[in-house]
C-alpha cells in the first residue's frame, strides 16, 4: 500500500466510495494524498474496475457491494450513473451508521435527491454535490488527483440539513482544490442544462450526423477535421451511460434550454439567408466576450 502524505488532520475516519470510475477514483487519489480519511473503502459493480482499483492501490479495500462498503463509514460518496442511484440507496440503507454523511457527484440534483432521500435514514445527513470536473475518459485508470483543482463544486442540501455535515463536505472538496458554491437543486439543474448538458447534446448530434454521411464524405470529414469538429468529437466521446442518464433525469431543463437554442439558431439562419452581416457580427462579438470572461475566470 502506498504511503500517505501527512497533509493535514483527517476529516473522516472511514470514507466509502460507491463507484470507482473517473470521479470516484480521482477522489480516492486526493483523499489518500491529502490524508483526508484514515480508511478508504470502495465498491463497484464491474469486476474489471475492481481489479484496476486494486492494481492501482487506490483504496485500502475494494468490495463488490454497497452494503459492505458503507458499513461503519463516516462519509459515503455515491459516484455511480444516476440510473443506479435508487438501487444503491436501497442496498446501503441498512448499513448506514448513525451520524454518517451521504453525498454524491451526480450532474442532476433534483433526480439525485428524489432517488436517494427515501433511502437515507433520518439520523444520516444527505448533502448532494456536483463537482464540475471531468474528461471524456472513464474508469479507474482515467482518474487523476488534479482533476478538481481550480474547478467548482456545487452543493444542493435541502433545508434543515445539518450545517456541520454541509461544512464537512464543503471542506473535503475545498481540500481537493475546488471552489464550493451552494444553491437550490432546481436552479442547479437549469444552470447545468445550458452550461453542460445542451453542449454535450449538440456535440453528440453533430458527430452522429457525420456518422450518417455517405462513406466518402465521412472519410474526408475525419481526414480533414478542423479544430472545431475535433473539439466536438472529444466531448462526444464522453461516457454514453452517464450522459443517457443525465438527459433522462434533467429532461425539463434541457428541453427548456433547447427551445431557447432553437429560437437563436432560427434567428442566425434567417440572418445568413438574408445576408444580415450586422446581426451575425453582433452575435459573434457578444459570444466572443463570453469566451473571454470564461478565460479571465480561469475556467477555460
Amino acid at each position: 500500500m502506498k504511503k500517505r502524505h501527512a497533509a493535514g488532520k483527517p476529516l473522516f475516519d472511514k470514507v466509502a466510495i460507491i463507484g470507482i470510475g473517473l470521479v470516484g477514483s480521482s477522489l480516492a487519489r486526493v483523499l489518500r494524498r491529502e490524508n483526508l480519511a484514515r480508511q478508504i473503502v470502495a465498491c463497484d459493480a464491474s469486476a474489471a474496475a475492481r481489479a484496476a482499483a486494486k492494481r492501482l492501490r487506490l483504496v485500502d479495500r475494494m468490495v463488490s457491494d454497497a452494503a459492505t462498503a458503507v458499513a461503519g463509514a463516516d462519509l459515503v460518496v455515491v459516484a455511480v450513473p444516476q440510473s443506479a442511484y435508487a438501487k444503491v440507496g436501497a442496498a446501503m440503507r441498512p448499513k448506514l451508521k448513525r451520524g454518517a454523511i451521504v453525498t454524491d457527484v451526480g450532474s442532476v440534483k433534483l433526480a439525485a435527491m428524489q432517488a436517494l432521500v427515501p433511502h437515507v435514514p433520518s439520523d444520516v445527513a444527505f448533502v448532494p454535490g456536483h463537482p464540475l470536473a471531468g474528461t471524456e475518459n472513464s474508469g479507474p485508470e482515467a482518474g487523476f488527483a488534479e482533476l478538481f483543482v481550480g474547478r467548482w463544486c456545487i452543493l444542493t442540501p435541502a433545508k434543515g440539513t445539518a450545517a456541520a455535515a454541509v461544512t464537512k463536505v464543503r471542506e473535503m472538496w475545498r481540500r481537493c482544490g475546488m471552489h464550493v458554491e451552494t444553491m437550490d437543486a432546481a436552479h442547479h439543474d437549469r444552470v447545468l442544462a445550458i452550461t453542460s448538458h445542451v453542449p454535450h447534446l449538440i456535440a453528440y448530434t453533430i458527430v452522429d450526423t457525420v456518422a450518417a454521411l455517405e462513406s466518402r464524405m465521412k472519410a474526408e470529414v475525419i481526414k480533414f477535421a478542423a479544430s472545431g469538429f475535433r473539439d466536438f468529437t472529444r466531448v462526444a466521446a464522453s461516457d454514453p451511460v452517464m450522459w443517457r442518464d443525465i438527459f433522462l433525469n434533467n429532461k425539463d431543463a434541457v428541453l427548456e434550454m433547447m427551445g431557447r437554442l432553437y429560437e437563436d439558431i432560427a434567428l442566425l439562419q434567417k440572418a445568413i439567408r438574408n445576408g444580415d452581416g450586422e446581426l451575425l457580427h453582433r452575435v459573434f462579438t457578444r459570444s466572443r466576450r463570453i469566451r473571454r470572461s470564461i478565460v479571465q475566470a480561469k475556467q477555460a
